[in-house]
């Protein structure tokens, strides 16, 4: 199928478009790195312009890359998860240096170069997107075992209750950061293959048939089982929210969105049931502020962000001036609380709106694409990124019980900040279409 045209005028305006998003991105993110230091120390930071220097040239190649490797790709994305990566590396490091471990902020500074590199050799690699529509299951064991690792003796370890770390030779990460990666590849081009079946139906109640859900409701299982085992129920929220929506999309039959929920809450149900650290979150989220029980870690915590929330109140206490360091894990779990005392509720829903964007822009390129993989790819995309930033500001926010998934771009975490890079190159290699091909 061709793709939808845009006007001649509009695709020549997009590069000029990108580059004045850009300047502004990089703007905003040098101005909130500056402010940290102000706030904190009463000037700016000691390498700010060793900081300013690398973070603008690290983003402009970046962008030149996107400019050579995908001409067509849209021009709002790379702009809008720069400003996001800069506020969250300015957030992290004024967190970071409060409590003395200014190593760690430069680590992460490290980590997001790292993840801008993994973001154009992905972009290098990966030159039409329906290349990896040849790889089903490949890509799908690939993802499987990438999920498995965390749980082999001798590789998988246990930090604070949650077994998502792989330890090989001097090398630690989180494997299903990138295992996520592999599994909406591989249920992109499985459903692609699959669409007329799963739309179809057949039987009573117009259900595809068990075989051809098989390998789907296999790796969902796997996948749900695992995460069970390494105790990460944010994890297990978004594979299963990015499978339902991807099957939906795939089918067109809201008839599987119904099912879905059905089964989230006998999963759910059955966690509860089942888990004692399900419970534990759980009550958590109802007691946070009980009187009895708002010292205890787990409730203190979520106390906290509320308390810090409260104290931006609507323009917050400044960048580097409010006291967001109470909150234990601020900088991986609780990072919205900082930005929401420090920059109050307009800061934080200006940073809302940077995901909105984000998601808005990621279903108009699945909705621009005609091809099936390539709708699929975006939709998978675009549902991780609006799911995670869902689950964690909802847990926040007391919403919903806490999961523990990082926030996109801004969070603490090499191996996310990495594979949310990889995750946005082929987003815009899919906003860029199919590559066209020359017929001698």
């Amino acid at each position: 199928m061709s793709e939808v045209a845009l006007p001649a005028a509009t695709e020549a305006r997009r590069p000029v478009t990108g580059l004045w998003l850009l300047i502004v991105a990089i703007a905003i993110s040098l101005a909130a790195y500056a402010m940290a230091g102000l706030g904190l120390k009463g000037r700016t930071p000691r390498d700010f312009v060793v900081y300013g220097l690398v973070f603008t040239g690290a983003f402009v190649a970046g962008w030149l890359v996107v400019r050579w490797a995908a001409p067509r790709a849209d021009p709002v994305l790379y702009p809008t998860a720069t400003v996001l990566a800069g506020l969250g590396i300015a957030m992290l490091y004024r967190i970071m240096v409060a409590r003395g471990e200014s190593t760690i902020a430069r680590e992460q500074a490290m980590w997001l170069l790292v993840g801008l590199a993994a973001f154009c050799l992905t972009l290098w690699l990966v030159r039409d997107d329906r290349q990896l529509n040849a790889y089903t299951y490949t890509l799908g064991l690939i993802g499987v075992v990438l999920l498995l690792l965390p749980v082999v003796p001798g590789i998988g370890r246990e930090i604070n209750g949650a077994r998502l770390w792989a330890q090989v030779g001097p090398f630690s990460f989180q494997p299903a950061e990138f295992g996520k990666i592999f599994i909406v590849v591989f249920l992109a081009s499985y459903l692609t293959d699959k669409q007329e079946l799963l739309a179809a139906g057949s039987g009573r109640f117009g259900l595809p048939r068990a075989k051809d859900l098989g390998p789907l409701l296999l790796a969902w299982g796997a996948s749900l089982a695992v995460l069970f085992l390494e105790r990460d129920m944010g994890a297990s929220l978004l594979f299963f929210g990015v499978f339902v929506v991807m099957l939906w999309i795939a089918s067109g039959r809201a008839a599987y969105l119904w099912l879905g929920l059905v089964m989230f809450a006998a999963g759910a149900w059955f966690g509860y049931l089942a888990f004692a650290h399900v419970q534990a979150r759980v009550d958590t989220w109802l007691y946070a502020l009980d009187p009895d029980k708002v010292t205890g870690l787990g409730y203190f915590q979520l106390a906290q962000g509320w308390f810090a929330m409260a104290t931006g109140g609507i323009v917050g206490t400044g960048l580097g001036q409010g006291s967001p360091t109470l909150i234990p894990y601020v900088g991986s779990d609780f990072i919205f609380a900082a930005f929401g005392e420090e920059l109050g509720m307009i800061g934080a829903v200006a940073l809302l709106l940077l995901y909105l964007i984000l998601i808005a822009r990621g279903l108009r390129i699945a909705m621009e694409r005609q091809d099936t993989f390539g709708k699929l790819l975006a939709t998978g995309l675009t549902t991780i990124f609006a799911l995670q930033t869902f689950a964690i500001v909802a847990g926040v926010t007391r919403l919903i019980p806490l999961t523990g998934v990082p926030l996109p771009l801004v969070s603490y975490g090499g191996s996310s900040r990495v594979a949310t890079f990889i995750m946005l190159a082929l987003l815009i290699r899919v906003s860029s279409g199919p590559m066209e091909r020359v017929h001698g």
